[in-house]
């Protein structure tokens, strides 16, 4: 795991000592990503510089060094990541007469685009990657990333220079790079939280989507271009489908929870391979339990696991992990924090994300991580189960909602959800004590009453704000237009979110947060429910092997009980998050108050200062449901105060 960087000059009035100094420069801003070392390359012949950030994970020697060159010298390559069949494809290429200097993952991708092609390599590897490969052959530069977005790959234009890094602050550092806000992706984060690939903040740099892939040539590049139009997707959703329906799984749930009990283990165990300390989150969920029980049955020794807790928050998963992790034997460490720890976390985030970001669990997910990493350098986590089976609220209760309310008139469908938005979630939380953060899904029912379609529906229930409040509205497309996110025929509401959440809110939403909150940390976050061999196998599935029985994941649940008495982890589903909209009325106001004045928000010249001050008056007077809309706009507001000062 690491950080890359580097640049492509179009002009050749570049001098070679200038460009190894911006090099330089733009991996600085990279060293928590790669804190053991770090290199830079330059191409004899042509203006292209690569540099790197190093975590050592797989052969610490200097052989598994980057920027690294192919046997032949054709290829060189930036990787981030962990390609997590590595040893297979190594062992098929030493059949075939290849010989390898070191023990790394990034020489078997060298020496599999040399035998292979990068084209079949790339549907070869399954890991997590981002990478940037300089073909000196062909004069060309290819950019990669892994197929569920688990890895950030940014490129983008700094006048003739094109630039490209592991996160946005690289790209900053070029002396030529212009901060030139984007307002449709503005509007894009402003409804939903977060940016969905391709969109980026500034106008010229864009995300490479999860599972796709840029080749440019040296010859036609033109400064300045839209690159977004010249990515494509190397792996498609919809064909992963429709190849699974063809191979739909007919057995009983015995043999079911036999094989994907075999099949998690396989991906928990390829996790577990490490040159250094390793250990894993352990909320006391379904999910991190399941990958914790199966790293234990595996493991010669206690593994390491890692929770934190909130008491005075209200928000404490310690003791559930406690059990568990008492149950399993594993070498626990627990930490409680205050909420003044959590608070401290909030200047720091425009730093962490470099773009605006609005998951209120960003903050004990950097928390936790920082904590596992005094001891670890690689923890595995939970993330995916909920996308590959079903464990949102939204995949379960959202969907049976709508079966039930479909068929009523809309106006009586409204007028419902207008009583129930009567009382602010806190008080809906004070009468349904049995279920956290009942107010939260309360309101989320009483917005989507009133919706006419599913994609509707969905892009409610994601939503912070409805209408983006923005001086000049700019219409940018909804993610549902884009024809990759069509479903195909004939899956039931539940599973149309699956996939859209796989395609939208897991690389966007989670797989940032978890990135960019263990990075900046110098911890690297494995998640084996993220293999796309659990992907291909949970969409060979019929859907009561997700959902049954007014619950979600059933399948991971039956191998979890396996292991793990059920009274253990049984329990309404909590979610990672902190008491925000409590903290913007507590200890958060005087600061919530001055980036929220008329006078901040209208200093970027975007914002409806009007309509936010209005929610803002309403939420410390305990109306609405505005906490996330306000948060949303506060992490704008507070990137934009370190990234955009001085520039609007």
């Amino acid at each position: 795991m690491c950080g890359f960087t580097g640049f492509i000059n179009t002009s050749s009035q570049a001098q070679r000592s200038d460009m190894q100094a911006r090099a330089r420069a733009m991996a600085d801003t990279l060293r928590h990503r790669g804190p053991d070392d770090g290199q830079i390359w330059m191409d004899d012949e042509t203006p292209v510089v690569f540099a790197f950030r190093r975590l050592a994970i797989i052969d610490l020697s200097a052989e598994g060094r980057q920027p690294m060159n192919s046997a032949t010298g054709r290829y060189t390559i930036v990787f981030n990541g962990e390609i997590y069949n590595f040893l297979e494809l190594r062992k098929e290429l030493e059949r075939a007469g290849v010989n390898f200097r070191g023990r790394s993952d990034t020489e078997v991708i060298l020496a599999a685009a040399e035998y292979w092609g990068l084209n079949q390599t790339l549907q070869k590897i399954n890991g997590m990657f981002a990478f940037a490969v300089w073909d000196k052959k062909e004069r060309r530069i290819h950019f990669a990333r892994d197929r569920l977005g688990k890895k950030p790959l940014y490129i983008g234009w700094a006048k003739d220079a094109l630039v490209f890094g592991s996160e946005l602050k690289a790209l900053r550092a070029h002396p030529d790079f212009e901060s030139a806000l984007n307002p449709k992706a503005l509007s894009l984060y402003l409804q939903y939280g977060f940016l969905p690939s391709p969109a980026c903040i500034y106008k010229n740099a864009w995300s490479l989507p999860a599972g796709g892939r840029l080749t440019l040539s040296l010859e036609n590049l033109e400064a300045g271009a839209n690159l977004s139009t010249s990515m494509e997707a190397y792996w498609q959703h919809t064909r992963v489908l429709e190849d699974s329906f063809s191979k739909r799984i007919h057995a009983n749930d015995e043999t079911v929870i036999d094989e994907f009990e075999e099949l998690l283990k396989d991906c928990v165990r390829e996790r577990m391979i490490s040159d250094v300390p390793l250990g894993a989150f352990l909320s006391g969920g379904i999910d991190s339990s399941s990958v914790v029980a199966l790293m234990q049955h595996q493991s010669g020794q206690p593994v390491k696991t890692y929770t934190i807790g909130f008491r005075e928050a209200g928000f404490d998963e310690a003791a559930h992990a406690s059990k568990i992790s008492t149950h399993l034997n594993t070498d626990h460490h627990e930490l409680y924090l205050t909420a003044q720890d959590a608070l401290n976390v909030i200047p720091q985030l425009p730093e962490i994300y470099d773009e605006p970001f609005a998951d209120m669990s960003a903050i004990p997910t950097y928390l936790i991580s920082e904590f596992a990493r005094r001891d670890v350098t690689v923890a595995l986590s939970g993330d995916g189960g909920d996308e590959m089976l079903g464990g949102y609220n939204r995949h379960v209760t959202g969907s049976a909602l709508w079966n039930r309310i479909k068929f009523l008139p809309k106006p009586v469908r409204a007028a419902v959800g207008a009583a129930i938005k009567k009382l602010p979630p806190e008080r809906w939380d004070a009468l349904i004590k049995s279920r956290p953060q009942a107010g939260t899904l309360m309101h989320k029912a009483a917005n989507f009453l009133s919706m006419n379609t599913q994609e509707e529906i969905y892009q409610n229930l994601l939503s912070a704000w409805h209408e983006p409040p923005m001086k000049n509205p700019v219409q940018a497309k909804t993610i549902l237009s884009d024809s990759a996110f069509q479903p195909p025929a004939g899956l039931s509401f539940a599973e149309k979110m699956m996939y859209w959440d796989t395609l939208f809110y897991l690389p966007g939403d989670i797989l940032t947060k978890v990135d960019r909150a263990s990075m900046t940390s110098s911890l690297e976050a494995r998640a084996p429910l993220l293999d796309r061999r659990i992907y291909e196998y949970a969409w060979r599935l019929p859907a009561r092997f997700k959902i049954r029985d007014g619950k979600g994941k059933w399948l991971l649940r039956q191998v979890l009980k396996r292991h793990v008495p059920e009274e253990l982890f049984e329990r309404p589903k909590q979610g990672f998050s902190v008491p925000v909209g409590e903290w913007l009325r507590g200890p958060l106001k005087d600061w919530a108050e001055d980036l929220l004045s008329a006078r901040k928000l209208e200093n970027s010249g975007l914002l409806d200062a009007s309509v936010i001050r209005a929610a803002w008056t309403d939420h410390l007077a305990g109306r609405g449901s505005n906490a996330q809309k306000l948060w949303t706009v506060l992490m704008f507001q507070a990137w934009h105060e370190r990234w955009m000062k001085g520039l609007t």
